[in-house]
């Protein structure tokens, strides 16, 4: 069983920064082995696809709408991966979630279906 725990929520004023964390456990799970994702859902709207990682922390993607803004991490030593926010806009507040990719190493994928082992999600509010 794999288990994620995103932190690292909160309000901040918009321009301010965040860093979220997601924790990663599970007995038989080799995290290092697994491109993992941001996700986010703002209230009344699908889940959307915000950053993802490699394997081995060499290959980022980002969406547009957070390029240039946001970065995505990861400490396989500490099974964590992080997304470090800067310059949050009025439009950023949302539930994160982080989530493995289905399948270890392979291409980074940014569909929702194609990531599995969801964490509970952090709140992030901004206010303007």
């Amino acid at each position: 069983q794999v288990q994620l725990v995103e932190s690292g929520g909160g309000l901040v004023q918009a321009g301010g920064s965040l860093r979220l964390s997601c924790a990663v456990s599970g007995r038989t799970f080799s995290f290092s082995s697994y491109n993992m994702g941001w996700f986010r859902q703002a209230p009344g709207k699908d889940r959307e696809f915000v950053a993802a990682i490699s394997w081995n922390g060499g290959s980022t993607y980002y969406a547009d709408s957070v390029k240039g803004r946001f970065t995505i991490s990861r400490d396989n030593a500490k099974n964590t991966v992080y997304l470090q926010m800067n310059s949050l806009k009025p439009e950023d507040p949302a539930v994160y979630y982080c989530a493995r990719r289905i399948g270890s190493y392979g291409y980074i994928l940014v569909k929702e279906d194609e990531y599995a082992s969801w964490g509970r999600g952090t709140q992030v509010t901004v206010s303007s």
